[in-house]
């Protein structure tokens, strides 16, 4: 039988990198889990096998975030299973970069489906099914504000959530709902590092004063902040979690 004094929450892209570290922090902090994925199953299946091997609680969810009717079932399947849910942690994306002038209609509009229009996709139907009190966060992206080239497309997807963030904080009014976002500066995940020379990897890693890149780990933690109750006071920010980088 579902308890209902457990909180829980609701993950997208949580299959790898900094979403499963997100998953696997809440379920340390007691929240029961919902890992979504899209197409990693297996990865998913072993984030929720460890998390329950340490004693948490945790499912698996397929869902396509670009797709409406997907997200409504994941809704669904994670009240089914746990009675309702109390934080979206909004994590799923891509990354392809490209100058503008290289960018071509898949690299544009396939980031707009899952960076975008996923985002706004679980932010609609959490504004109505999220339950009172709750907590929404974001994953947003450090290049908003150091404009690199090439990330034209991703950073301008992100600055978009950005500003969602801060007018659904103001639009959730009277729910004790806070809606936030962390934006990571370098972080060591696959979607990061691959296809970039470790030179490369390198040099950015010297860029902050803290001089190294996050771990997923270390985002894990300031969602974990933003998601309890020590964080109740922070509403409608933008968290750049990047040691310094900007």
């Amino acid at each position: 039988m579902t308890d209902p004094t457990i909180r829980t929450a609701l993950v997208t892209g949580a299959s790898r990198g900094i979403g499963a570290a997100i998953a696997a922090r809440l379920a340390r902090e007691g929240f029961n889990v919902v890992v979504n994925y899209a197409g990693s199953e297996a990865a998913a299946v072993d984030i929720v096998s460890k998390i329950q091997a340490d004693g948490g609680r945790a499912i698996s969810a397929r869902a396509d975030v670009s797709d409406a009717t997907d997200v409504k079932r994941l809704f669904d399947c994670a009240e089914t299973e746990f009675g309702g849910i109390d934080v979206l942690v909004n994590n799923a994306g891509i990354m392809k970069l490209a100058k503008i002038e290289d960018s071509d209609d898949d690299l544009f509009d396939t980031q707009v489906a899952v960076n975008l229009k996923g985002t706004f996709n679980t932010l609609r139907e959490a504004s109505a099914r999220l339950s009172d009190g709750g907590r929404i966060i974001n994953l947003s992206t450090s290049v908003v504000g150091l404009k690199l080239e090439t990330y034209a497309v991703y950073a301008g997807l992100k600055a978009a959530v950005e500003t969602m963030t801060g007018i659904m904080a103001k639009e959730m009014r009277g729910r004790n709902i806070t809606v936030n976002a962390v934006a990571p500066g370098p972080t060591a995940t696959a979607l990061f590092l691959d296809g970039k020379p470790e030179e490369l990897v390198q040099k950015m890693s010297k860029i902050p004063p803290l001089e190294r890149l996050a771990t997923p780990e270390d985002i894990a933690n300031v969602v974990a902040f933003l998601a309890g109750s020590d964080g109740g006071w922070i509403n409608g920010q933008i968290l750049r979690a990047n040691g310094g980088l900007i």
